[in-house]
């Protein structure tokens, strides 16, 4: 599966995330009192029926989420969801692609060029700062002298998973 990075509006995609956030809660929070009321009524009170509603709610809210998260008003969360799976599977391989950079390794070079890329986009769109770990600043400099002294461009489109299965996970 290949994986292109995009570019979204960090503003936008905060004040969706937050909407959907809230809006998410909100729906747990009804689904949940209304199906504990609905068993409470039917079954008589009981802790457990209580607790057999908010599983309820949570299940019924898990499905709507998943059946709305198609949807274009999505876009940017959907991105990023995608963006930090991604991302996940490579920090995975990160200590053997690490090794195959110090051997001149191009696959190695551009996915680790693809998890900075993306580390930076992932935290530019949640408003954090990258500035402040040295050790990945410093890993993000090697590979971009690496990918100047063969003549590859400097940042890369996205991600091929495929390439992730000449190495070994660590």
């Amino acid at each position: 599966m290949v994986f292109t990075l995009e570019h979204h509006d960090p503003d936008t995609y905060r004040r969706k995330a937050r909407i959907i956030s809230i809006v998410m809660a909100g729906q747990l929070v009804v689904f949940g009192l209304l199906f504990s009321m609905i068993l409470t009524a039917a079954f008589g009170s009981s802790l457990w029926l209580n607790a057999l509603g908010v599983l309820l709610g949570l299940l019924a809210t898990s499905t709507l989420f998943a059946v709305l998260r198609e949807r274009p008003w999505m876009k940017e969360v959907r991105y990023v969801w995608q963006l930090k799976h991604h991302l996940s599977q490579v920090s995975g391989y990160l200590s053997t692609l690490r090794k195959a950079v110090e051997e001149n390794n191009r696959t190695a070079l551009d996915l680790l060029t693809f998890y900075h890329q993306g580390m930076t986009q992932l935290a530019e769109l949640n408003g954090r700062t990258t500035d402040d770990d040295a050790e990945r600043l410093a890993e993000k400099l090697q590979v971009k002298i690496k990918r100047e002294e063969q003549g590859l461009p400097p940042q890369v489109d996205g991600l091929d998973t495929q390439d992730l299965k000449a190495f070994k996970r660590t």
